[in-house]
């Protein structure tokens, strides 16, 4: 399992960090974080291991899909290959009910 942080601790330190939301493109409209970039989590896998995300490493990442599950599966293949990556505990869920409090 790969390393987790929490919405509120990615909110306090969210400009330290490259967010990628693994979701598929339909699940996103209306439900993201701001400034995160989309790369499904079977493309992030494949381009990570084909080196098309390398200019990504050295820099912190967070992984996250809808409640985190996927995220994880992201980040856990991300740090295989060499790259400094978390995953989002409870995913968007969480980071929403965060940002309504």
């Amino acid at each position: 399992m790969a390393e987790s942080i929490t919405a509120e601790k990615l909110k306090e330190q969210k400009d330290e960090f490259i967010i990628i939301d693994v979701r598929e493109p339909d699940e996103i409209p209306g439900r993201q974080i701001e400034d995160s970039m989309n790369i499904p989590l079977g493309l992030a896998i494949l381009n990570a291991r084909q080196g098309k995300l390398d200019d990504l490493k050295g820099k912190k990442i967070v992984c996250h899909c809808s409640a985190g599950y996927r995220g994880n599966i992201a980040a856990e293949e991300l740090c295989k290959c060499g790259f400094e990556a978390l995953n989002l505990e409870g995913g968007f869920e969480a980071w929403n009910k965060m940002a309504k409090k």
